[in-house]
């Protein structure tokens, strides 16, 4: 079966998300809700992770975690799998009590920006459930790591690091003053949450900036196999092939141009689409747009009969 590419490294920040299978919850009590947190706690115990942010809602979780060592995969699976049976024990069920494979985005951690939108995505998701009145303070909701990071050093769990994300917001210390300023930066953030795009962190595989994505893609296409699925694979992909692209035109003597000039079944566009097909995944219509050759079905029809 078809399954996610999971891109593990040293370092690499990531915003995880899981729902309940058949979208059901996976916490049913404030005791549940400290059993998810506490094995969390032992997650990160045992892998070093370092939680950025995280928010537990009654269906669904969100973490933005980084990992010292390349070991998201090994430690989600024992996260999930841990508490999954602690929960099915108490409640004397059985059967999977998450669906599927986690959805994991890669955050781009270099101080651009990304991994506050991403921190401020998963504490305002209290906001976008309709979890908090107008009149409610965004700490009143308990269960996610915004209140933790109002709170003294000493008084909040130990497996999240706030520095990261409160040197983002420009602010130099975890002091009173700091934590005041997060507080207040971050409720600013609430009242702009209604017109802000958040289409990238739900149904991207990675977000940051252009060098962080190509590095990525680089590490993907030597990974990528065709068991693999999503997004990532295909862009990885078309990166490969628009890199083969520009190899038969330096090689043929061709500005990109030449393509719109050429008729759409000269011999050598022909040849190209032919590599394309042999060496990549990307799809008939994808070349035929790229070598400018029509449609799909013209595409087809030249590889399937040509002679070359």
């Amino acid at each position: 079966m078809p399954r996610q590419l999971r891109l593990e490294y040293a370092g690499a920040i990531y915003h995880v998300m899981n729902r309940g299978d058949r979208r059901e919850v996976i916490v049913k009590d404030w005791r549940d809700r400290e059993r998810f947190l506490s094995t969390l706690g032992e997650a990160c115990e045992k892998t070093g992770w370092q939680v950025h942010a995280f928010c537990l809602m009654s269906n669904h979780f969100h973490l933005v975690v980084e990992t010292p060592q390349p070991n998201l995969v090994k430690g989600m699976s024992w996260l999930l799998g841990t508490y999954s049976s602690r929960f099915n024990r108490r409640h004397k069920v059985v059967g999977h009590l998450f669906s599927g494979r986690y959805k994991s985005l890669i955050v781009d951690g270099n101080q651009s920006g990304y991994l506050r939108t991403v921190c401020d995505y998963v504490h305002l998701n209290p906001v976008r459930a309709k979890l908090l009145g107008p009149e409610q303070a965004l700490r009143e909701y308990r269960w996610s790591s915004y209140p933790e990071y109002l709170k003294a050093p000493r008084q909040r769990v130990a497996w999240l690091r706030v520095d990261r994300l409160l040197g983002e917001m420009g602010i130099p210390k975890d002091s009173a003053a700091g934590r005041r300023q997060f507080a207040s930066r971050t409720e600013q953030r609430r009242s702009e949450e209604a017109g802000q795009d958040w289409a990238k962190l739900r149904r991207g595989w990675c977000f940051g900036g252009e060098a962080f994505r190509q590095e990525l893609l680089a590490q993907l296409q030597e990974k990528a196999k065709p068991s693999h699925y999503g997004g990532e694979r295909q862009e990885a992909a078309e990166e490969k092939a628009k890199r083969i692209i520009g190899e038969e035109l330096r090689s043929l003597g061709w500005q990109s141009a030449e393509l719109g000039r050429r008729l759409k079944g000269d011999r050598e566009k022909v040849r190209i689409a032919r590599r394309l097909r042999a060496e990549t995944t990307v799809s008939l219509k994808w070349i035929a747009a790229c070598l400018l050759m029509g449609t799909w079905t013209y595409v087809a029809n030249r590889l399937n009969h040509s002679n070359l």
